[in-house]
C-alpha cells in the first residue's frame, strides 16, 4: 500500500558498496558505523534501536564465512559502544546485516541505516585480489545504506520535525513582507541582497494584509519572515520575525545576513 513519501512506487538509496579483504572487515563496518551515526545526529536522530540479523534457514556460503561475517558485525558494534539485539535468522541469503531503526519525536519506528556482509557476489563475479602472501584472495563486500531510501527518510524528518527544517535546510529560508505597494521596490532590493548570498528568499508581493502575510508565512513554517515598511526603508534596516524567537525588532541589512551566514550550516554533530 502506498503512503506519501513513506511508501512509494519507485525509491532512490544512497546505496554503496566497499570491497575489502576480511582482515579490514570490522574496521571498514566500523567505518560505516560513524559515517551513519554522524549524519543521523546531523539531521537531529539521537534514539534508534539497532538490530544484528543473523544466518537464515535458506543461504549461500558456508558456515564458516557466515561466523565470520557475524562476528564482524558484533565485533564492530561493540568497538562502537552501540548496544544492539540478535535477530535471529533474519539475515539476507547471502549475508548477516546491521539494521538501524529510528525513533521520530511520536516515537515511532522508521527502517534507518543498512550494513550488510557479502561474500557471495565476489565469487559471482569471480572478483580477486593478491595478498602479501602473492596469491589470489576473495574480497569481502559491504553493502551500505546510511540514511535508507532517500523518500522514505524525508518522509520521517518531516514527521520527526514536524516541518520546521532548520535554516540550513529550509526550501524557503526567508520570506521578505513589504507592509505596503510602496515598499516593494525596497523588499526587491532586499529579496536581492538575499539571493546576492545564495540564501532562497521570495517575496511576498500579494495586496494581502500584513497579518494574513505574517500568519501565511509562520503555517508554511518558513523560519524568517523579514517585514519592511517606511521606517525599514528610510534606514536600510529590516524587521525580521525567528519563527523560534518572535518579532527581532529593526536591525541593519549586514547583521540580518551575517546572523543567516551563521545559521545557514549544519550543526556539528554530537555522536
Amino acid at each position: 500500500m502506498l503512503h506519501g513519501l513513506l511508501r512509494v512506487r519507485g525509491f532512490t538509496q544512497d546505496d554503496a558498496h566497499i570491497f575489502c579483504t576480511r582482515e579490514q572487515l570490522t574496521d571498514e563496518i566500523i567505518g560505516v558505523l560513524e559515517f551513519a551515526r554522524y549524519m543521523l545526529a546531523t539531521f537531529g536522530f539521537h534514539e534508534y534501536e539497532i538490530f544484528l540479523s543473523t544466518r537464515p534457514e535458506q543461504y549461500l556460503g558456508t558456515e564458516e564465512i557466515w561466523d565470520h561475517a557475524e562476528g564482524a558485525l558484533a565485533a564492530a558494534l561493540e568497538k562502537v559502544g552501540l548496544k544492539y539485539e540478535i535477530d535471529p535468522g533474519e539475515g539476507v541469503f547471502y549475508g548477516p546485516k546491521i539494521d538501524v531503526k529510528l525513533h521520530d519525536a511520536l516515537g515511532r519506528k522508521w527502517q534507518g541505516p543498512t550494513i550488510q556482509c557479502d561474500f557471495n557476489l565476489p565469487e559471482r563475479f569471480d572478483v580477486t585480489y593478491v595478498g602479501p602472501d602473492g596469491k589470489l584472495h576473495r574480497p569481502a563486500v559491504i553493502h551500505r545504506v546510511v540514511l535508507a531510501g532517500i523518500e522514505r527518510f524525508l518522509g520521517a524528518y518531516i514527521e520527526h520535525c514536524a516541518g520546521e527544517f532548520p535554516v540550513w535546510l529550509a526550501p524557503v529560508q526567508v520570506r521578505v513582507l513589504p507592509i505596503a505597494d510602496r515598499h516593494l521596490d525596497y523588499a526587491r532590493h532586499v529579496h536581492a541582497q538575499l539571493r546576492a548570498r545564495d540564501f532562497r528568499a521570495e517575496v511576498d508581493d500579494s495586496s494581502a494584509t500584513l497579518n494574513y502575510k505574517i500568519r501565511d508565512g509562520e503555517l508554511m513554517k518558513i523560519p524568517y519572515l523579514v517585514v519592511v515598511g517606511d521606517r525599514e526603508q528610510e534606514t536600510g534596516q529590516v524587521a525580521p520575525r525567528s519563527r523560534e524567537e518572535g518579532d527581532l525588532g529593526s536591525m541593519p541589512l549586514e547583521t540580518f545576513l551575517a546572523r543567516l551566514e551563521a545559521e545557514n550550516r549544519p550543526p556539528t554533530p554530537q555522536v
